[in-house]
């Protein structure tokens, strides 16, 4: 029986690119988990519970006729083109914390999706190793600039600090989480609804490709299959699954982000939601969190507040250490890095226009504050540093 016709029927291995695809591709088990998921996806749990039961390449075994052009070859050789590597449940980089998702019953008598039969892993990154300490940071894709400036504030504050961020690579405040996650030269995790061949939204390829060069791109869905709208929910069980906590950081009251906390709910992980403002209706959802599901969601405004929630006993410690660096400045410095935006650079007349001071005079202040470590001096204008952007004590009234 041709391996490219009719049938997926497991058999000898063939050379090349299978071997790149990651591990033992010759195995029955794994290319039964390969033939499954293509088959099934990831909606029917029944299938899944049978391999639980009696083993992937049984359960293929008995439903590869109705699948005649199902090749796992196939897919594995397109996970290798572009990098991709196959993940199984016991392998040394299955991430072990998705194994929950098979321990809970489910709604709908248990039609919940469970753990994913397999996964494609492009990047270098070990995810069981990223995993272990990752907070999933969602929200809207019609994010406001609130909260665009709030999700890259926790994301980069919470990947300098060694936590690994994990999104869904949309746009609005996933990809802000991932853009800041990279940008403090941390780990990101995005997780897709269609195969990690098929970047999506096309608009975020380039930010797939850079997520790939230092972290992971992962999916449970076969290669080259596009994201059908149902697939976005039954993949947010994953990013919810994966991690300690989800961060929602912006979501109306349908948004799609509120599907991740559920799931993240029914695992038992903590949900930490970011309040906006009362009138906005872009925080509707996170504020109706905090009070329909007061016991189960904690308010956070900052990466100090989620590592403090989330991190093991005895390891949180706050940035108190850094703000000695301004202990010591006047009232009027300690104003001046007050106004300076937190990531953004400023130029030397807006600042004076802030501070309602002649230039001359704010440049005279700027000087000590480059030599001590917390301004750079940068093209445009000057930047606040790690150190200079810990918060004063004092502050403008």
């Amino acid at each position: 029986m041709s391996a490219r016709g009719e049938s997926a029927e497991p058999g000898p291995v063939r050379p090349g690119p299978i071997e790149a695809a990651g591990g033992d591709a010759s195995s029955p088990e794994r290319l039964a988990r390969v033939a499954l998921s293509r088959a099934y996806g990831p909606e029917r749990r029944a299938v899944a519970l049978e391999v639980g039961r009696f083993g992937a390449a049984a359960v293929w075994e008995r439903a590869r006729a109705a699948h005649p052009g199902v090749d796992p070859h196939r897919d594995l050789e397109a996970a290798a083109r572009v990098g991709a590597r196959l993940v199984c449940p016991g392998d040394p980089q299955w991430p072990t914390s998705l194994d929950a998702l098979d321990r809970l019953p489910g709604e709908r008598g248990g039609s919940l999706p469970g753990a994913p039969l397999c996964l494609w892993v492009r990047g270098p990154a070990d995810p069981q190793a990223l995993a272990a300490r990752s907070v999933a940071v969602v929200g809207c894709r019609a994010a406001t600039s609130y909260g665009l400036h709030l999700a890259g504030e926790i994301a980069f504050d919470l990947a300098e600090r060694g936590w690994t961020i994990v999104s869904g690579a949309a746009f609005g405040i996933d990809a802000a989480a991932h853009r800041a996650a990279l940008a403090a030269h941390g780990r990101t995790i995005a997780v897709l609804a269609g195969g990690v061949d098929v970047p999506y939204p096309g608009a975020h390829a380039r930010l797939l490709a850079e997520i790939a060069d230092v972290g992971a791109v992962i999916s449970e869905i076969a290669p080259g299959t596009p994201p059908f709208r149902r697939r976005f929910l039954t993949r947010n069980r994953v990013i919810a699954a994966l991690c300690r906590a989800t961060v929602i950081v912006e979501a109306g009251l349908r948004s799609g982000a509120l599907n991740t906390v559920a799931h993240a709910r029914r695992l038992g992980r903590q949900v930490l939601a970011v309040p906006g403002p009362v009138t906005s209706s872009t925080s509707a959802g996170c504020h109706r969190l905090l009070r329909d599901f007061r016991e189960q969601t904690t308010l956070v405004t900052s990466a100090d507040d989620i590592c403090e929630e989330i991190a093991d006993v005895g390891s949180f410690a706050g940035r108190e250490n850094a703000r000695d660096a301004r202990d010591g400045l006047s009232a009027i410095v300690r104003e001046l890095l007050d106004s300076m935006p937190a990531r953004a650079t400023i130029g030397l007349s807006a600042l004076a226009g802030a501070l309602r001071l002649r230039p001359q005079d704010v440049l005279a202040m700027l000087g000590p504050l480059v030599v001590e470590g917390l301004v750079d001096a940068v093209p445009g204008g000057y930047r606040l540093t790690e150190l200079g952007r810990a918060p004063s004590t004092t502050r403008r009234p």
